[in-house]
């Protein structure tokens, strides 16, 4: 069968919203209804979201919606489930799986997270110590994960846990969906210097979780959440944005209205980071297109370093150019948002916010080890724990 082309994708798209009216239709049953048709992920396989399109006829679709007044699946609240669980499942899971956990997942029916980093295991993730052992046809699970972003409104989660101690630590884990609502796993917030309880730590606390429900082959989880993990920087530091989107936009649009703020200093500094923000927009872009003939490769990682980098760089010169301005904080109220906002509020709340962006999705120093090795071809660092068992590991 001939993958669809741009006419026929948009032939598709109005047949969608001739039967299923925007203004008349449920939110929901409209988004079920694109889901079937094909319409969500274009390039997905047909069954599951998509038509096996092409990846780059994807805005062909999102502009036809989008001028219809067509509800989206609130990318914002779902973007665990969208950027990283989605194509994990996609590239490693079962026919069924697929089945039951792709549709509910784009419509936005079910949340996910993600339950990967601990506290002995952050940048050094393949450390983690959350084990995993057979029981019949379960695993049992206990151990302790942090920096837990939904947890506390996630109805699924990815997981990887330690299934074989005895192996090198990159060879004994396995990967699982988790569900949130199961008895031993327990939420709790972690208060961040914004105010809020954006984060999460997750206990585990002998949590059975069927081997139906496990991605991959046992012991090769390492290899199932660089899947995941590839697709959460490009999630995170790639995202398509227009011309002077997230962080530079506030600073810019503060330059223009307010003249009596400017010095010849800061001046130069707003343009330097303007034409930065706008080669890094581009080169997000450059990447997408890359993605249409494959898997995302460590670009992301460098495209995730200049989204830390600039972020921070950026918030740090609008405090500054807001002067006094700059040093109020409208509100240290404790919430449980239900999505990450990188850019939202004030000056004050989106200088506090970029310092974990440095931290989350890989922290800069791993990245720039990955741009290291695997963009440049550097030697790697040396390892003394390469073909050591995780058991025998010093901690």
């Amino acid at each position: 069968m001939t993958a669809p082309d741009a006419a026929e994708l948009r032939r598709r798209t109005r047949e969608l919203l001739a039967a299923h009216p925007p203004a008349t239709t449920d939110r929901t049953d409209f988004l079920k209804a694109r889901f079937d048709a094909g319409l969500a992920w274009v390039h997905y396989p047909a069954g599951l979201g998509g038509l096996d399109a092409p990846r780059s006829l994807q805005p062909v679709v999102d502009a036809e919606l989008a001028a219809a007044g067509a509800p989206d699946n609130d990318p914002r609240r779902i973007g665990i489930g969208l950027g990283m669980a989605a194509p994990t499942v996609l590239g490693f899971g079962t026919d069924e799986q697929k089945e039951r956990f792709l549709r509910p997942l784009w419509v936005g029916e079910e949340v996910w997270c993600q339950l990967f980093s601990e506290p002995g295991a952050g940048s050094d993730l393949a450390a983690l110590g959350t084990r995993a052992v057979r029981d019949g046809e379960d695993w049992v699970v206990d151990g302790q994960k942090v920096w837990t972003s939904s947890a506390h409104v996630a109805r699924w989660a990815i997981l990887i846990a330690r299934t074989d101690p005895d192996v090198p630590k990159h060879r004994g884990i396995s990967y699982f969906i988790c569900d949130m609502t199961d008895p031993g796993v327990e939420v709790r917030p972690l208060r961040q210097i914004t105010g809020e309880a954006e984060f999460n730590e997750v206990f585990l606390t002998g949590v059975r979780i069927p081997d139906s429900r496990r991605l991959g082959a046992v012991g090769e989880g390492w290899k199932v959440a660089q899947t995941t993990l590839m697709n959460e920087r490009v999630s995170i530091g790639g995202s398509r944005i227009p011309r002077e989107g997230g962080m530079i936009g506030p600073v810019a649009r503060t330059w223009r209205e307010r003249p009596g703020l400017r010095t010849h200093d800061l001046h130069q500094r707003l343009l330097t980071l303007w034409v930065e923000a706008e080669v890094a927009r581009l080169a997000g872009e450059r990447l997408r297109q890359q993605l249409v003939a494959g898997q995302p490769g460590p670009e992301g990682s460098g495209m995730k370093l200049a989204f830390a980098r600039l972020n921070q760089e950026i918030s740090g010169l609008e405090v500054e150019l807001l002067g006094d301005d700059g040093l109020l904080y409208s509100d240290w109220t404790m919430r449980r948002p239900e999505h990450v906002d990188f850019t939202g509020r004030d000056a004050g709340y989106r200088y506090l916010r970029s310092k974990g962006n440095s931290i989350e999705g890989g922290t800069s120093e791993v990245l720039l080890n990955i741009v290291a090795e695997r963009v440049l071809g550097l030697p790697a660092e040396p390892r003394n724990d390469k073909d050591v068992a995780w058991k025998d590991l010093a901690r």
